[in-house]
């Protein structure tokens, strides 16, 4: 039986931390999320002064991405030259998450919501970042 590699509650607590770091040295008001490789909530913070919505985004960017495996701006990119894939079932496929791999492997995605999509995926590529 093979080894599968997943997050850890430390390397949530990591990811979050480094996300919210990013968005407070911006003064972005953010929502963060971050899944497991199966699209399941691990850990939520909603900074002060994001609205409410923003917590039920970020998760689905998240979703999308760790379900995908790609940043959910690829399927962003896609609606816009083929609109049926709006449908897709895998979440909210707007910018601003990206996957978690490990060793070639997807275990699991970040997802921001609050600011600009390009800047909800900084916010995320710091998280993953501080995994090393």
């Amino acid at each position: 039986m093979r080894t599968k590699q997943c997050l850890t509650a430390a390397d949530v607590k990591k990811m979050l931390a480094a996300a919210e770091a990013e968005a407070a040295k911006n003064n972005w008001a953010v929502a963060i999320a971050v899944v497991d490789d199966g699209g399941h909530l691990l850990g939520l913070t909603r900074l002060d002064g994001a609205s409410p919505i923003t917590a039920e985004v970020s998760i689905g960017k998240a979703r999308t991405s760790a379900l995908t495996k790609r940043p959910s701006k690829a399927f962003e990119d896609m609606i816009k030259e083929r609109p049926a894939f709006a449908n897709f079932p895998a979440g909210i496929l707007i910018q601003g998450a990206v996957p978690v791999v490990q060793q070639n492997e997807c275990v699991g995605a970040i997802g921001v919501s609050g600011v600009r999509s390009h800047e909800d995926e900084q916010i995320a590529q710091a998280g993953v970042d501080a995994l090393g």
